[in-house]
């Protein structure tokens, strides 16, 4: 009696999904945006991330990195808002993708920039710089955002004005949005600022907020209060570590998926 040739082992799953490449973007010569196709059975909260990479060269493990989800939970395609890096691992090869390439992606979307690691309240601030800026235009565009809160106000911070990706859509672009476009309208305040060049309202978004500037711009009280205002912040750890300390001093205190609270940051991101 002979033994039976063993049955091969089934494949391993892939941990990530391989997808194409739907558009890119360049806004400037250190940032652009690209979409890919997003699975069926892809499922995540508007202000989440998800791992995305490419197949590492010459045979090497795949390089991933953590990136905001710039579209709603409701879109057909998933966006992404990137800078580049010349000698980054992922960027230097990421920034040359063109339409029908393929990225992977992984399959657990995750992170606390969600509206359910908040508790309810009247006005909902997105405090973003540079790139932190994608997961706003994620939340900005998803109508629980306008239901739960009566004010929106998206605070982008860079260094130019060449920068402010996405200035037009939040000035007019997402006024005609067909699910939001409405409410947007009515309760979405953009307001940018600019470090490096001449602009209307120039300066880091921490030292508007401190001398007032911010709230003055838009004819609110200064300061935040833990009665109405909640928080999202992304970006530098330089503005989240000292955004966080500000609004602490005011009586907010920071929420997670477990326990919502007046404001929330990306610690993955943070370190």
């Amino acid at each position: 009696m002979t033994d039976a040739p063993a049955a091969p082992a089934p494949a391993k799953a892939s941990p990530f999904h391989d997808l194409k490449v739907l558009w890119v973007r360049h806004w400037t010569d250190q940032l652009f945006s690209f979409a890919i196709e997003r699975p069926e059975d892809f499922r995540f909260r508007s202000g989440e991330f998800v791992m995305i990479g490419l197949p590492g060269e010459d045979g090497a493990k795949p390089i991933l990195r953590a990136y905001s989800i710039a579209s709603p939970a409701w879109a057909e395609e998933l966006e992404f808002f990137s800078i580049k890096v010349p000698d980054g691992p992922l960027t230097r090869r990421l920034q040359a993708i063109q339409p029908g390439d393929s990225v992977l992606m992984g399959k657990k979307p995750t992170g606390t920039l969600v509206l359910d690691a908040l508790t309810g309240g009247e006005r909902l601030w997105l405090i973003g710089t540079g790139t932190g800026l994608a997961p706003w235009l994620s939340v900005a565009r998803d109508p629980d955002t306008y239901s739960r809160f009566g004010q929106v106000i998206v605070c982008h911070t860079v260094r130019n004005v060449a920068d402010l990706a996405y200035r037009d859509f939040f000035t007019a672009g997402i006024h005609d949005d067909p699910l939001i476009g409405d409410e947007a309208k009515a309760q979405l305040t953009y307001y940018p600022t600019v470090t490096r060049e001449k602009f209307e309202t120039p300066g880091r978004i921490t030292d508007r907020i401190t001398s007032g500037d911010l709230f003055a711009d838009l004819g609110l009280p200064i300061g935040f209060s833990p009665n109405s205002d909640r928080v999202m912040l992304c970006g530098s750890m330089a503005m989240i570590k000292q955004t966080g300390e500000i609004l602490e001093t005011y009586g907010l205190k920071e929420g997670s998926n477990a326990e919502p609270g007046d404001y929330v940051l990306e610690r993955a991101f943070v370190g």
